[in-house]
């Protein structure tokens, strides 16, 4: 399997850690979070890897370069001209995959001991179009599944707005999308934008017709590193 590594953000929640350097180059106990991902993907055997850059991206080619790509088959999806956001940014990997092939996706920004093998095996032995890490967690937006774990809809619950519009959320599961998910390319039609735009809201349409499952998240350790003080609660668990 391929693993795309979305490490073309702003990382403008993570200033001033990213004033001169990308998101994906921050370090965590002296290594780069990118360099800590690429080394997981290892692990579970991933070495096919595709990373989109864009945010001072010359940065993360020459770190790539100086480390011999980590002995992996490394593609990079260059956004400098036009930063795609996550459909965008997908859809271009996507066409790189070949037919019907299956899509390991990752933020960069993403630190976690979740075994990866659990969510391939579950995966490849459904019937599943698309299969997204979740978790039961505080937020503001959630994704709503059946009692069969298949996506059906969004909610924002401070805004109340919903997709599909005007759906009841009572009875549904309401799980944190975690940012990890694997994706097959049969589902490339369902990308039909242009340029840029968010991932959500295409795979909430696509619920309608495919399935969409969920994997929860346990007893793992996950953390999203998007801000400043993240990043110190990191380097102690990375410590121990």
């Amino acid at each position: 399997m391929k693993a795309f590594i979305f490490a073309a953000g702003l990382g403008t929640r993570l200033f001033p850690y990213t004033k001169s350097t990308p998101k994906a180059l921050v370090p965590l106990q002296g290594k780069p979070m990118l360099g800590h991902l690429i080394m997981k993907l290892k692990s579970f055997g991933i070495t096919d890897i595709i990373i989109n850059i864009h945010h001072f991206g010359e940065q993360i080619i020459s770190y790539l370069e100086e480390n011999k790509n980590f002995g992996c088959n490394i593609i990079i999806s260059d956004e400098r001209d036009e930063l795609l956001d996550t459909g965008g940014g997908l859809k271009k990997a996507l066409q790189l995959l070949d037919e019907k092939e299956d899509l390991l996706v990752h933020n960069v920004d993403i630190l976690t001991d979740f075994d990866l093998k659990k969510m391939i095996s579950q995966h490849r032995n459904s019937n599943a179009k698309v299969s997204l890490l979740v978790q039961k967690r505080s937020t503001s937006r959630y994704l709503l599944f059946n009692e069969f774990n298949k996506l059906c809809a969004w909610t924002n619950i401070k805004t109340k707005e919903t997709k599909p519009e005007n759906i009841n959320i009572e009875g549904y599961q309401l799980f944190a999308f975690n940012g990890i998910h694997i994706i097959n390319k049969s589902t490339l039609p369902y990308f039909n934008k242009e340029n840029a735009f968010p991932i959500i809201p295409i795979y909430i349409e696509m619920s309608q017709k495919e399935e969409i499952q969920a994997m929860e998240i346990e007893d793992s350790f996950w953390m999203d590193l998007g801000k400043p003080e993240a990043i110190d609660k990191a380097n102690k668990w990375l410590s121990k």
